[in-house]
């Protein structure tokens, strides 16, 4: 008795993490949509930043002041790895910096390099704009 319901509970259990598995959506079609907006007009831009895995530039724009907008212009896309990891950090550090209104946001674990980037030229853009 007691091996029949280790074995129902292994097949369970199996089961389960496969449906999780292959559940899991992974897709990174697109990706460059979703993360680079065309330019917005008003806006400054921050110096390109060479990374480890490639460019990071962004472009900022300031409304009365206020960050309303971080346009992500260049970042590491050189293979599917690097557009996976992007698409998925850069929206965070874009909310981060519309959160916070400063440079001052903290790292996307497991884009550490991009992160780097990022707030560098953010940096940038947003002290050529005297902030």
């Amino acid at each position: 008795m007691r091996s029949s319901r280790r074995i129902v509970l292994f097949v369970l259990g199996t089961v389960t993490a496969l449906v999780l598995l292959f559940g899991y959506p992974t897709s990174t079609s697109g990706a460059k949509d979703v993360v680079v907006s065309a330019p917005a007009g008003g806006g400054v831009t921050g110096p390109v930043v060479q990374t480890r895995w490639g460019p990071v530039q962004v472009r900022v724009t300031l409304e009365d002041g206020r960050i309303t907008a971080v346009d992500v212009l260049q970042y590491p896309d050189e293979n599917s790895k690097d557009e996976q990891i992007n698409a998925r950090a850069l929206p965070i550090l874009v909310d981060a910096t519309l959160d916070a209104q400063s440079a001052d946001i903290d790292m996307v674990t497991g884009a550490t390099v991009t992160s780097e980037g990022y707030v560098e030229s953010l940096q940038g853009a947003l002290d050529e704009a005297g902030r």
